[in-house]
Protein backbone atom coordinates (compact mmCIF):
# COMPACT_ATOMS: atom_id res chain seq x y z
CA UNK A 1 0.00 0.00 0.00
CA UNK A 2 1.44 3.80 -0.45
CA UNK A 3 2.46 5.20 2.54
CA UNK A 4 0.53 8.68 2.77
CA UNK A 5 1.71 10.04 5.67
CA UNK A 6 5.53 9.83 6.35
CA UNK A 7 5.49 11.06 10.26
CA UNK A 8 2.25 9.44 12.05
CA UNK A 9 1.74 8.68 15.40
CA UNK A 10 -0.26 6.19 16.88
CA UNK A 11 -1.92 5.94 20.29
CA UNK A 12 -3.64 3.38 22.16
CA UNK A 13 -5.52 5.11 25.20
CA UNK A 14 -6.39 3.92 28.59
CA UNK A 15 -7.82 5.38 31.82
CA UNK A 16 -3.94 5.47 33.34
CA UNK A 17 -1.39 5.69 30.52
CA UNK A 18 -1.13 6.58 26.65
CA UNK A 19 1.25 4.08 24.76
CA UNK A 20 2.32 6.50 21.72
CA UNK A 21 3.99 4.73 18.77
CA UNK A 22 5.28 7.06 16.56
CA UNK A 23 6.74 5.99 12.94
CA UNK A 24 9.47 7.84 11.26
CA UNK A 25 10.69 7.05 7.51
CA UNK A 26 14.40 5.59 8.03
CA UNK A 27 17.55 6.54 5.59
CA UNK A 28 16.79 3.10 3.85
CA UNK A 29 13.62 1.76 2.66
CA UNK A 30 12.85 0.55 6.48
CA UNK A 31 10.98 2.65 8.77
CA UNK A 32 11.95 3.50 12.42
CA UNK A 33 9.76 2.82 15.01
CA UNK A 34 9.76 5.01 18.45
CA UNK A 35 7.47 3.38 21.70
CA UNK A 36 6.56 5.70 24.81
CA UNK A 37 4.45 5.04 27.35
CA UNK A 38 2.76 8.38 29.46
CA UNK A 39 0.43 8.76 32.60
CA UNK A 40 -2.71 10.72 31.44
CA UNK A 41 -1.84 13.81 33.60
CA UNK A 42 -1.53 16.97 31.71
CA UNK A 43 1.41 17.45 32.74
CA UNK A 44 2.35 14.04 30.87
CA UNK A 45 0.27 14.67 27.92
CA UNK A 46 1.84 17.88 27.46
CA UNK A 47 5.31 16.38 26.94
CA UNK A 48 3.90 13.61 24.82
CA UNK A 49 2.06 16.65 22.20
CA UNK A 50 5.88 18.49 22.51
CA UNK A 51 7.86 14.84 21.70
CA UNK A 52 5.64 14.57 18.97
CA UNK A 53 6.26 17.93 17.58
CA UNK A 54 10.34 17.42 17.97
CA UNK A 55 10.04 14.47 15.99
CA UNK A 56 8.07 15.90 13.37
CA UNK A 57 4.98 14.24 13.69
CA UNK A 58 2.24 15.79 11.40
CA UNK A 59 -0.57 12.96 12.44
CA UNK A 60 -2.46 11.41 14.98
CA UNK A 61 -4.43 8.80 15.53
CA UNK A 62 -6.19 7.45 18.19
CA UNK A 63 -9.45 4.98 18.87
CA UNK A 64 -12.83 7.10 20.85
CA UNK A 65 -12.33 4.56 24.02
CA UNK A 66 -15.23 5.43 26.13
CA UNK A 67 -14.68 9.54 27.61
CA UNK A 68 -10.61 8.54 28.13
CA UNK A 69 -9.73 9.98 24.62
CA UNK A 70 -11.66 13.00 25.04
CA UNK A 71 -8.67 15.29 27.84
CA UNK A 72 -5.82 13.46 25.17
CA UNK A 73 -7.46 15.02 22.11
CA UNK A 74 -8.35 18.42 24.08
CA UNK A 75 -4.12 18.98 24.48
CA UNK A 76 -3.06 17.62 21.22
CA UNK A 77 -5.86 19.92 19.24
CA UNK A 78 -3.78 22.88 19.71
CA UNK A 79 -3.74 23.06 15.35
CA UNK A 80 0.00 22.04 15.08
CA UNK A 81 -1.33 18.51 14.72
CA UNK A 82 -3.89 16.66 12.58
CA UNK A 83 -5.52 14.30 15.02
CA UNK A 84 -7.70 11.56 13.72
CA UNK A 85 -10.59 9.82 16.26
CA UNK A 86 -11.50 6.69 14.63
CA UNK A 87 -14.48 4.29 15.69
CA UNK A 88 -12.74 1.37 17.82
CA UNK A 89 -15.18 -0.95 15.72
CA UNK A 90 -13.58 -0.12 12.87
CA UNK A 91 -9.82 -0.47 14.11
CA UNK A 92 -9.71 -4.35 14.12
CA UNK A 93 -6.69 -5.64 14.59
CA UNK A 94 -5.26 -8.90 13.21
CA UNK A 95 -5.22 -12.12 14.98
CA UNK A 96 -1.98 -12.30 17.36
CA UNK A 97 -0.52 -11.62 20.40
CA UNK A 98 -2.48 -8.37 21.92
CA UNK A 99 -0.47 -5.82 23.55
CA UNK A 100 -0.73 -1.94 24.23
CA UNK A 101 2.21 -1.69 22.26
CA UNK A 102 0.99 -3.56 19.36
CA UNK A 103 -2.20 -1.63 19.43
CA UNK A 104 -0.85 1.97 19.46
CA UNK A 105 1.19 0.27 16.41
CA UNK A 106 -1.67 -0.97 14.58
CA UNK A 107 -3.47 2.34 14.66
CA UNK A 108 0.07 3.78 13.49
CA UNK A 109 0.30 2.07 10.29
CA UNK A 110 -3.35 2.60 9.77
CA UNK A 111 -2.95 6.20 9.61
CA UNK A 112 -0.05 5.98 7.79
CA UNK A 113 -1.54 4.67 5.18
CA UNK A 114 -4.65 6.76 5.26
CA UNK A 115 -7.08 3.60 6.50
CA UNK A 116 -8.82 4.99 9.59
CA UNK A 117 -12.22 7.74 8.57
CA UNK A 118 -12.23 10.14 11.14
CA UNK A 119 -15.24 10.11 13.65
CA UNK A 120 -17.70 13.51 14.33
CA UNK A 121 -15.71 14.87 16.98
CA UNK A 122 -18.64 17.54 18.80
CA UNK A 123 -17.91 20.98 18.74
CA UNK A 124 -17.63 22.49 22.34
CA UNK A 125 -21.26 23.84 22.33
CA UNK A 126 -22.57 19.90 21.24
CA UNK A 127 -20.36 18.79 24.29
CA UNK A 128 -22.08 20.91 26.37
CA UNK A 129 -25.18 20.17 25.28
CA UNK A 130 -24.61 16.39 25.18
CA UNK A 131 -23.85 16.13 29.25
CA UNK A 132 -27.09 18.69 29.70
CA UNK A 133 -29.23 16.66 27.57
CA UNK A 134 -27.68 13.18 28.86
CA UNK A 135 -28.16 13.94 32.42
CA UNK A 136 -31.56 14.92 31.89
CA UNK A 137 -32.41 11.96 29.91
CA UNK A 138 -31.11 9.83 32.96
CA UNK A 139 -33.38 11.89 35.59
CA UNK A 140 -36.28 10.94 33.30
CA UNK A 141 -36.10 7.91 33.64
CA UNK A 142 -34.91 7.70 37.18
CA UNK A 143 -37.99 9.43 37.86
CA UNK A 144 -40.18 7.01 36.10
CA UNK A 145 -38.19 4.49 38.16
CA UNK A 146 -39.25 6.39 41.49
CA UNK A 147 -42.98 7.00 40.16
CA UNK A 148 -43.18 2.87 39.38
CA UNK A 149 -41.44 2.25 42.92
CA UNK A 150 -44.85 4.18 43.69
CA UNK A 151 -47.45 2.37 42.08
CA UNK A 152 -45.90 -1.01 43.66
CA UNK A 153 -46.14 0.17 46.98
CA UNK A 154 -49.85 1.47 47.07
CA UNK A 155 -50.54 -2.14 45.14
CA UNK A 156 -49.06 -3.47 48.14
CA UNK A 157 -51.63 -1.48 50.82
CA UNK A 158 -54.01 -2.28 48.44
CA UNK A 159 -54.87 1.32 47.38
CA UNK A 160 -56.23 0.42 43.82
CA UNK A 161 -55.98 4.30 42.73
CA UNK A 162 -53.92 2.94 39.20
CA UNK A 163 -57.10 1.28 38.39
CA UNK A 164 -59.43 3.88 38.23
CA UNK A 165 -57.17 7.20 37.50
CA UNK A 166 -54.69 7.44 34.30
CA UNK A 167 -52.53 9.30 35.33
CA UNK A 168 -51.80 8.81 38.67
CA UNK A 169 -49.64 11.78 39.04
CA UNK A 170 -51.51 14.24 37.68
CA UNK A 171 -53.69 17.10 39.84
CA UNK A 172 -56.12 14.81 40.89
CA UNK A 173 -53.79 11.71 41.91
CA UNK A 174 -51.37 14.11 43.54
CA UNK A 175 -53.95 15.31 45.70
CA UNK A 176 -54.75 11.96 46.90
CA UNK A 177 -51.19 10.82 47.35
CA UNK A 178 -50.85 13.38 49.42
CA UNK A 179 -53.68 13.09 51.49
CA UNK A 180 -52.67 9.44 51.78
CA UNK A 181 -49.30 10.61 52.94
CA UNK A 182 -51.02 12.54 55.66
CA UNK A 183 -53.14 10.06 56.94
CA UNK A 184 -56.00 12.36 58.05
CA UNK A 185 -58.45 12.01 55.60
CA UNK A 186 -61.26 9.04 55.10
CA UNK A 187 -61.46 7.44 51.88
CA UNK A 188 -64.31 9.41 51.30
CA UNK A 189 -62.64 12.77 51.73
CA UNK A 190 -60.16 11.71 49.30
CA UNK A 191 -62.42 10.31 46.32
CA UNK A 192 -64.00 14.04 47.40
CA UNK A 193 -60.55 15.69 45.59
CA UNK A 194 -61.06 14.00 42.18
CA UNK A 195 -61.20 16.93 39.45
CA UNK A 196 -62.53 17.08 36.11
CA UNK A 197 -63.76 13.74 34.60
CA UNK A 198 -62.18 11.85 37.58
CA UNK A 199 -65.47 13.22 39.88
CA UNK A 200 -67.56 10.71 38.01
CA UNK A 201 -65.58 7.69 39.61
CA UNK A 202 -66.08 9.04 43.15
CA UNK A 203 -67.72 6.11 44.11
CA UNK A 204 -64.64 3.87 42.66
CA UNK A 205 -62.44 5.84 44.38
CA UNK A 206 -63.44 6.12 47.51
CA UNK A 207 -63.98 1.70 47.20
CA UNK A 208 -59.66 2.11 45.46
CA UNK A 209 -58.60 4.19 48.41
CA UNK A 210 -59.81 1.99 51.06
CA UNK A 211 -56.89 -0.12 51.44
CA UNK A 212 -54.42 -0.52 54.29
CA UNK A 213 -51.68 1.82 54.63
CA UNK A 214 -49.24 0.94 57.57
CA UNK A 215 -47.06 3.89 58.96
CA UNK A 216 -43.78 2.74 56.96
CA UNK A 217 -46.20 2.66 53.47
CA UNK A 218 -46.78 6.67 54.70
CA UNK A 219 -42.73 7.02 55.20
CA UNK A 220 -41.70 5.41 51.99
CA UNK A 221 -44.47 7.15 49.81
CA UNK A 222 -42.89 10.81 51.64
CA UNK A 223 -38.95 9.65 50.88
CA UNK A 224 -40.25 8.84 47.12
CA UNK A 225 -42.12 11.85 46.80
CA UNK A 226 -39.16 14.19 47.98
CA UNK A 227 -36.43 12.22 45.34
CA UNK A 228 -39.45 12.95 42.81
CA UNK A 229 -39.44 17.35 43.90
CA UNK A 230 -35.73 17.24 43.85
CA UNK A 231 -35.30 15.69 40.81
CA UNK A 232 -38.05 18.12 39.38
CA UNK A 233 -36.23 20.81 40.31
CA UNK A 234 -33.27 19.88 38.57
CA UNK A 235 -34.84 19.14 35.32
CA UNK A 236 -35.82 22.80 35.57
CA UNK A 237 -31.77 23.99 35.97
CA UNK A 238 -30.94 21.30 33.36
CA UNK A 239 -34.06 23.33 31.29
CA UNK A 240 -32.02 26.60 31.86
CA UNK A 241 -28.93 25.50 30.88
CA UNK A 242 -30.02 23.64 27.79
CA UNK A 243 -32.10 26.94 26.57
CA UNK A 244 -29.32 29.18 27.04
CA UNK A 245 -26.88 27.17 24.95
CA UNK A 246 -30.01 27.09 21.81
CA UNK A 247 -30.10 30.96 21.64
CA UNK A 248 -27.26 30.90 19.31
CA UNK A 249 -28.51 27.74 16.98
CA UNK A 250 -31.93 29.20 17.70
CA UNK A 251 -32.82 29.15 14.02
CA UNK A 252 -31.93 25.22 13.71
CA UNK A 253 -34.17 25.02 16.86
CA UNK A 254 -36.70 26.35 15.36
CA UNK A 255 -37.26 24.51 12.11
CA UNK A 256 -36.50 21.25 13.81
CA UNK A 257 -39.89 21.85 16.23
CA UNK A 258 -41.96 22.08 13.13
CA UNK A 259 -41.54 18.70 12.62
CA UNK A 260 -44.51 16.46 13.88
CA UNK A 261 -43.82 14.62 17.18
CA UNK A 262 -40.41 16.91 17.77
CA UNK A 263 -40.75 19.11 20.49
CA UNK A 264 -37.80 21.86 22.15
CA UNK A 265 -36.34 18.52 24.15
CA UNK A 266 -35.99 16.23 21.27
CA UNK A 267 -34.35 19.78 18.92
CA UNK A 268 -31.49 19.69 21.78
CA UNK A 269 -31.25 15.96 21.61
CA UNK A 270 -30.86 16.01 18.20
CA UNK A 271 -28.32 19.10 17.83
CA UNK A 272 -26.26 18.00 20.54
CA UNK A 273 -26.04 14.34 19.13
CA UNK A 274 -25.87 15.15 15.30
CA UNK A 275 -24.73 19.34 15.22
CA UNK A 276 -25.91 21.21 12.51
CA UNK A 277 -23.01 20.77 10.43
CA UNK A 278 -24.25 18.20 8.12
CA UNK A 279 -21.10 18.06 6.01
CA UNK A 280 -19.64 15.43 7.94
CA UNK A 281 -22.89 12.71 6.26
CA UNK A 282 -22.46 12.74 2.72
CA UNK A 283 -25.70 11.34 2.86
CA UNK A 284 -28.97 11.22 4.50
CA UNK A 285 -28.75 7.40 4.48
CA UNK A 286 -25.61 8.26 6.29
CA UNK A 287 -27.25 10.18 9.06
CA UNK A 288 -30.00 7.72 9.72
CA UNK A 289 -26.87 4.48 9.73
CA UNK A 290 -24.98 6.62 12.05
CA UNK A 291 -28.43 7.32 14.46
CA UNK A 292 -28.85 3.62 14.35
CA UNK A 293 -32.12 3.60 12.24
CA UNK A 294 -31.18 2.55 9.05
CA UNK A 295 -32.30 -1.65 8.15
CA UNK A 296 -29.43 -3.91 8.85
CA UNK A 297 -28.94 -5.84 6.05
CA UNK A 298 -27.78 -9.98 6.60
CA UNK A 299 -27.48 -11.62 2.68
CA UNK A 300 -25.18 -13.99 1.65
CA UNK A 301 -25.19 -16.00 -1.94
CA UNK A 302 -28.01 -13.70 -2.64
CA UNK A 303 -30.01 -14.66 0.41
CA UNK A 304 -31.27 -13.25 3.57
CA UNK A 305 -29.78 -15.24 6.42
CA UNK A 306 -31.53 -14.33 9.51
CA UNK A 307 -33.02 -11.53 10.63
CA UNK A 308 -32.13 -7.71 9.83
CA UNK A 309 -32.59 -5.70 13.17
CA UNK A 310 -31.62 -1.86 12.43
CA UNK A 311 -27.96 -1.00 12.51
CA UNK A 312 -26.16 -0.51 15.76
CA UNK A 313 -25.81 3.48 16.65
CA UNK A 314 -26.02 6.66 18.57
CA UNK A 315 -28.61 5.45 21.30
CA UNK A 316 -29.26 9.05 22.24
CA UNK A 317 -30.52 10.25 18.70
CA UNK A 318 -31.90 6.46 18.15
CA UNK A 319 -33.99 6.96 21.54
CA UNK A 320 -34.76 10.77 20.64
CA UNK A 321 -36.23 9.88 17.25
CA UNK A 322 -38.20 6.92 18.43
CA UNK A 323 -39.62 8.81 21.00
CA UNK A 324 -40.85 11.38 18.06
CA UNK A 325 -42.27 8.91 15.72
CA UNK A 326 -44.50 7.92 18.93
CA UNK A 327 -45.89 11.29 19.02
CA UNK A 328 -45.81 11.85 15.24
CA UNK A 329 -48.19 8.75 14.68
CA UNK A 330 -51.10 10.36 16.08
CA UNK A 331 -50.62 13.43 14.57
CA UNK A 332 -53.79 13.63 11.96
CA UNK A 333 -52.92 14.59 8.35
CA UNK A 334 -48.98 13.73 8.86
CA UNK A 335 -46.73 11.91 6.69
CA UNK A 336 -45.43 10.09 9.09
CA UNK A 337 -48.61 9.34 10.75
CA UNK A 338 -49.16 7.41 6.83
CA UNK A 339 -45.63 5.99 7.30
CA UNK A 340 -46.51 4.33 10.52
CA UNK A 341 -50.12 2.88 9.45
CA UNK A 342 -48.74 1.50 6.56
CA UNK A 343 -45.87 0.24 7.68
CA UNK A 344 -47.82 -1.07 10.59
CA UNK A 345 -50.31 -3.28 8.70
CA UNK A 346 -47.13 -5.61 7.11
CA UNK A 347 -44.65 -5.63 9.43
CA UNK A 348 -45.88 -4.85 13.60
CA UNK A 349 -45.55 -1.68 15.92
CA UNK A 350 -41.77 -2.19 16.33
CA UNK A 351 -40.52 -2.01 12.93
CA UNK A 352 -43.16 0.81 11.74
CA UNK A 353 -41.58 2.73 14.69
CA UNK A 354 -38.08 2.34 13.42
CA UNK A 355 -39.49 3.31 9.98
CA UNK A 356 -40.88 6.04 10.96
CA UNK A 357 -37.56 7.05 12.98
CA UNK A 358 -35.86 6.93 9.88
CA UNK A 359 -38.03 9.03 7.54
CA UNK A 360 -37.60 11.86 10.64
CA UNK A 361 -33.98 11.97 10.93
CA UNK A 362 -33.90 12.01 6.52
CA UNK A 363 -36.23 15.12 7.32
CA UNK A 364 -34.00 16.69 9.93
CA UNK A 365 -30.65 16.09 7.70
CA UNK A 366 -32.43 17.98 4.93
CA UNK A 367 -33.69 20.97 6.86
CA UNK A 368 -30.11 21.47 8.78
CA UNK A 369 -28.16 20.88 5.63
CA UNK A 370 -29.57 22.92 3.50
CA UNK A 371 -32.02 25.46 6.10
CA UNK A 372 -35.36 25.27 4.74
CA UNK A 373 -38.15 24.99 6.82
CA UNK A 374 -40.80 21.91 7.05
CA UNK A 375 -43.20 21.48 4.94
CA UNK A 376 -45.79 18.49 5.24
CA UNK A 377 -46.45 16.46 2.42
CA UNK A 378 -49.43 14.71 3.98
CA UNK A 379 -50.23 11.49 3.26
CA UNK A 380 -48.83 9.30 0.38
CA UNK A 381 -51.61 9.70 -2.91
CA UNK A 382 -51.23 6.36 -4.25
CA UNK A 383 -50.42 6.74 -8.38
CA UNK A 384 -52.46 5.32 -11.09
CA UNK A 385 -50.82 2.32 -11.09
CA UNK A 386 -51.01 1.52 -7.84
CA UNK A 387 -54.49 2.06 -7.57
CA UNK A 388 -55.14 -0.62 -9.98
CA UNK A 389 -52.88 -2.81 -8.58
CA UNK A 390 -54.69 -2.88 -5.33
CA UNK A 391 -57.87 -3.07 -6.94
CA UNK A 392 -57.00 -6.04 -8.54
CA UNK A 393 -55.80 -7.73 -5.41
CA UNK A 394 -58.92 -6.54 -3.78
CA UNK A 395 -61.39 -7.99 -6.57
CA UNK A 396 -59.22 -11.57 -5.94
CA UNK A 397 -59.80 -11.78 -2.58
CA UNK A 398 -63.57 -11.12 -3.03
CA UNK A 399 -63.90 -13.61 -5.73
CA UNK A 400 -61.64 -16.50 -3.48
CA UNK A 401 -64.86 -15.90 -0.62
CA UNK A 402 -67.23 -16.67 -3.66
CA UNK A 403 -68.15 -13.55 -5.04
CA UNK A 404 -68.16 -12.17 -8.61
CA UNK A 405 -66.60 -8.49 -9.15
CA UNK A 406 -66.51 -5.93 -12.08
CA UNK A 407 -64.08 -2.92 -11.47
CA UNK A 408 -65.49 -0.01 -13.19
CA UNK A 409 -63.81 3.34 -13.07
CA UNK A 410 -66.21 5.92 -11.08
CA UNK A 411 -67.58 8.93 -13.01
Amino acid sequence: MDVLVERCCGLDVHQQTVVACLLTPRDGSKQKKIVRTFRTVTAELDQMREWMLENGVTHVAMESTGVYWMPVYEVLATGELEIVVGNAAHIRNVPGRKTDVKDAEWIAHLVRHGLIRPSLIPTPMMRRLREYTRLRRKLVDERTAIRNRILRLLETANIKLASFASDVFGVSGTLMLNAIIDGTKSPHEMAALAKGALRKKQRDLELALHGRVNEHHRFLLHLHRARIADIDATIVKLDERIDAELVLVQPSVARLVQIPGVDRVIAATLIAELGIDMSYFPTAKHAAAWAGVAPGSRRSAGKRTGKEPARAGNIYVRRALAQAAVCARLVKGSHFREKYLRVSRRRGAGRAIMATANSMVTTVYHLLKHGVDYNERGPHQPSEAEKKALARRLAKRIEQLGFQVELRAAA
